[in-house]
C-alpha cells in the first residue's frame, strides 16, 4: 500500500467550490458530468504538468461521482486514454460493463471515447495520466480487455509503475525540457509494459494468437525503419515472408492501414523532435525529411491535420513543462 503524499509539485493552489471544481475537471480533461451529496461544503483542486503528448494531473477532492456520458462525448470526443492511479482514499471505476475498486497504489485505464464513471465515497487523491490513444502500444483488442480492470500497485510491473508515476511530478518539475520530453515517452512505454503483463503477453503479443504475434513483429520492424523513405508494402511483406494482401488484412482487422500506421508513427516522431530543444536549430523541413517526409509542404499539411497547427507553429508554441490549476482541454 502506498503512503499518501503530494505528487505534482507546482505551487499550492487553493481548494475551490463544487462549481469551480466541476469546471476545472472538464477543462483539464474532457467534458464530464459531476454530482455530490454536499455542494456547500465541497472542496477540491486540480493541478498538473504537461510533458510532450502526456498530461499528468493530480486531483484532490471531497466525495463525488463523475461521469463521461453520451451527451458529454457528443460535446467533445478527443481520442484519449486516461490512467487513474489511486494515491489516497478509494475509488470505484466502471466502463464497458466492468467495475473495479481501486485502493491506494492501484491503477486502471479508461477510454474517453466511451461512457465511464468514477465514484469516490470519501476524500481522496488521484493521479491521472492522459494521453492520445494511439500512443499506447498494446494491441487494440488487448486494450478493450483492460478498461476498468485493477492493476495492483504492490506486485509485478505495477510495483514499478506506481512509485514511478507518483514521483514523476517532482522529477518533471525540475527536469530540463529535453529530459521532460523523454520522461513522457518513458511513462507510455512502462504503462504499456504493465498492461501487457496483465494480458499475460509474451514479447508484447497475445500468446494464443499467431496473428497477433506476427502483427507485433511487423510493427517492431516498422518502428525500427520509420526513417526509411523506401519502406513500402512489398518490402515489409517480403521481410516477413507473407503476401502483401496478408499484410494489409492484419491492419484492416484493427480498422487501420499499413500506410496510416506508419504515417502516424512518423508524425509522432516529428512532434517529439519539434518539442526537443536539441533540434531547435534544425529546419522544420529537415525534421520532416529525417522521418521520411521528403515533401515539406505535404509534411506541413499532414502535421497540421494530426496536431492542429503547422510544424513551425507547434515548435514556437511548444512548452514541454506547463503548470496550471486549470489547463486547457
Amino acid at each position: 500500500m502506498v503512503a499518501a503524499s503530494s505528487v505534482i509539485r507546482p505551487a499550492e493552489q487553493r481548494l475551490v467550490s463544487f462549481d469551480e471544481f466541476r469546471e476545472a475537471v472538464s477543462d483539464a480533461f474532457v467534458p464530464l458530468e459531476m454530482t455530490s451529496a454536499d455542494h456547500d461544503d465541497f472542496r477540491g483542486v486540480v493541478r498538473g504538468v504537461t510533458v510532450g503528448a502526456v498530461r499528468i494531473s493530480e486531483v484532490t477532492a471531497a466525495p463525488h461521482v463523475i461521469r463521461r456520458t453520451p451527451r458529454t462525448i457528443r460535446a467533445a470526443n478527443p481520442d484519449y486514454f486516461k490512467l487513474g492511479l489511486q494515491v489516497r482514499g478509494n475509488c470505484v471505476l466502471s466502463q464497458d460493463g466492468r467495475e473495479t475498486a481501486l485502493t491506494p497504489g492501484d491503477f486502471a485505464i479508461y477510454d474517453t471515447t466511451r461512457p465511464y464513471q468514477l465514484s469516490f465515497d470519501d476524500r481522496f487523491r488521484m493521479l491521472v495520466v492522459m494521453f492520445p490513444r494511439h500512443l499506447l502500444r498494446v494491441p487494440p483488442d488487448g486494450v478493450a480487455q483492460l478498461t476498468a480492470r485493477r492493476v495492483p500497485g504492490g506486485q509485478g510491473l505495477g510495483a514499478v509503475v506506481t512509485p514511478l508515476l507518483r514521483g514523476l511530478g517532482e522529477q518533471i518539475a525540475d527536469a530540463s525540457p529535453t529530459v521532460a520530453v523523454h520522461l513522457g515517452d518513458a511513462v507510455l512505454d512502462l504503462v504499456a509494459a504493465a498492461f501487457a503483463e496483465q494480458l499475460h503477453l509474451a514479447g508484447g503479443v497475445l500468446p494464443q494468437s499467431r496473428g497477433d504475434a506476427l502483427r507485433a513483429r511487423v510493427t517492431a520492424f516498422l518502428d525500427e525503419r520509420l526513417a526509411d523513405r523506401e519502406l513500402d508494402l512489398h518490402s515489409i511483406a517480403a521481410a516477413h515472408h507473407i503476401s502483401v494482401r496478408h499484410l494489409q488484412k492484419m491492419f484492416e482487422a484493427d480498422c487501420d492501414t499499413v500506410s496510416g500506421w506508419i504515417r502516424r508513427r512518423r508524425l509522432e516522431q516529428c512532434r517529439r523532435d519539434l518539442a526537443d530543444p536539441r533540434y531547435r536549430d534544425l529546419p522544420v523541413s529537415a525534421i520532416g525529411a529525417r522521418w521520411g517526409f521528403a515533401d515539406a509542404a505535404h509534411f506541413s499539411r499532414l502535421f497540421k491535420n494530426a496536431h492542429g497547427s503547422t510544424p513551425g507553429r507547434y515548435r514556437a508554441d511548444a512548452t514541454p513543462v506547463t503548470e496550471s490549476t486549470r489547463p486547457t482541454r
